[in-house]
């Protein structure tokens, strides 16, 4: 597929636009096209500058979806990672053996450990949900580490949010997500989670791994950042499966305020939270599905 540059003339200056496909690799469901389904999120990204990969899934479906849906793994000039969760980085092993040497760009807790804890028949579960594979070992593969807080752009037109400020009350974290530091384990602060952001013909076209920093927090930041304030397209992990009800109206009212035109969710979204925004969203919903493309 030819992804093209758009260039328009605003006042005396040339902007560029980022034209994109945007097709789903890793996700919990398939669509009709087939692939595999896996607890996981990842995205592959065809520009006219070249081709991106986005989080890495768990690890199972990564390759093989790539190859089913005729992407080359071979083509892919950088890696992006939202966080350091084991379901967004699993993949990263098999992706840099066959690479061989890549540019991987993200947060510097990245390989923080992290925890996932919760209680049944009075019991604590502890389970480890961070990054599985040391640094010097991916490093070893071929891993080109970029670790930066900051907002980047990682292409013309293409930028990482970095560190989003948390600004809306209303968003909350995941209270049994932990991580450590200096010994102890305190609730995971996430200022890992970043997301990309696409500056497309169409608007701003955000790609979120899990929306740690709050969904509505992200396209504030992004906005922000850019200058832009139309919003073309919000796809992937939203996390809302662990929000309250207050939470998911709270958070469809600032989409319906922010004018998005397409919300199409993946992965930490849950069944419930998804229908209430195909309710209120209707025709410009969409499931993120292994297979779904978004085209920008």
């Amino acid at each position: 597929m030819p992804v093209r540059l758009l260039l328009i003339k605003q006042g005396s200056r040339i902007r560029s636009f980022m034209k994109a496909r945007i097709t789903i690799i890793c996700e919990n469901s398939v669509s009709i096209k087939g692939g595999i389904g896996e607890h996981g999120f990842a995205a592959y990204l065809e520009t006219e500058r070249g081709n991106y990969l986005f989080d890495t899934g768990r690890g199972e479906g990564l390759i093989p979806n790539l190859l089913k849906f005729d992407k080359d793994p071979l083509s892919i000039q950088k890696i992006f990672l939202s966080h350091g969760h084991q379901d967004h980085t699993g993949g990263l092993a098999s992706i840099l053996e066959l690479l061989g040497g890549v540019e991987v760009l993200a947060h510097p807790d990245l390989f923080s450990n992290r925890y996932h804890i919760s209680r049944k028949d009075g019991k604590e579960i502890k389970r480890f949900v961070g990054l599985k594979f040391q640094r010097a070992y991916l490093e070893s593969l071929g891993g080109r580490f970029i670790l930066e807080k900051s907002f980047r752009e990682v292409s013309r037109e293409m930028y990482l949010t970095g560190e989003v400020p948390r600004k809306t009350p209303f968003e909350k974290g995941d209270a049994n997500l932990f991580a450590e530091s200096q010994g102890k384990l305190i609730p995971d602060p996430f200022l890992d989670d970043q997301s990309l952001i696409i500056d497309s013909p169409k608007g701003l076209v955000l790609v979120l791994g899990c929306a740690h920093a709050g969904m509505v927090n992200i396209i504030k930041h992004a906005m922000e950042k850019t200058g832009t304030d139309r919003v073309h397209a919000v796809i992937g992990g939203t996390h809302l499966d662990f929000a309250s009800s207050p939470q998911v109206e709270e958070t469809i009212t600032a989409l319906k305020e922010y004018k998005v035109e397409k919300v199409g969710v993946s992965h930490c979204t849950g069944l419930k939270a998804a229908s209430r925004l195909f309710a209120e969203f209707g025709e410009n919903f969409f499931f993120g599905r292994v297979g779904e493309v978004l085209e920008a």
